[in-house]
C-alpha cells in the first residue's frame, strides 16, 4: 500500500462556486493514475465514505487524462462566507484525502 501522498504531485480544494468544492488529485506518474482509473478506486463511494457524506452531495468524479488527474465536485455543507462556515475559500478541506492509501 502506498500513500497518496506518495503517489501525488498534487492534492489540494478550492470553492468551485459559493456552493461547491472542487477537490484534485494530480499524480506523479501517469501509469499510477491510469491503474487507478482502470480499478475506479476513486469514485462517489469512496469520497463521501472519507468525508461522511452522503453519496448525493458529490456531483462529480472526473477522470482528467491530459494532467494525469481526478477532479471531484461536491455541494458545500454550507455556502462559501455563510455563518458557519470555516473556510471561505475551501482551501483547506482536501485534508482526508490525505489519509488515502492505495495498492499500486
Amino acid at each position: 500500500m502506498k500513500s497518496i501522498r506518495d503517489l501525488t504531485k498534487v492534492v489540494r480544494s478550492k470553492n468551485c462556486s459559493p456552493f461547491e468544492l472542487t477537490l484534485d488529485i494530480i499524480f506523479r506518474d501517469p501509469s499510477i493514475y491510469e491503474a487507478l482509473k482502470a480499478r475506479k478506486a476513486i469514485d462517489e463511494q469512496l469520497i463521501a465514505r472519507i468525508y461522511g457524506i452522503n453519496e448525493d452531495r458529490i456531483k462529480k468524479v472526473i477522470w482528467f487524462d491530459p494532467a494525469a488527474a481526478v477532479k471531484i465536485t461536491m455541494k458545500r455543507e454550507v455556502s462559501s462566507g455563510s455563518p458557519g462556515d470555516s473556510d471561505v475559500y475551501g482551501a483547506q478541506q482536501h485534508a482526508p484525502l490525505l489519509k488515502l492509501e492505495f495498492e499500486v
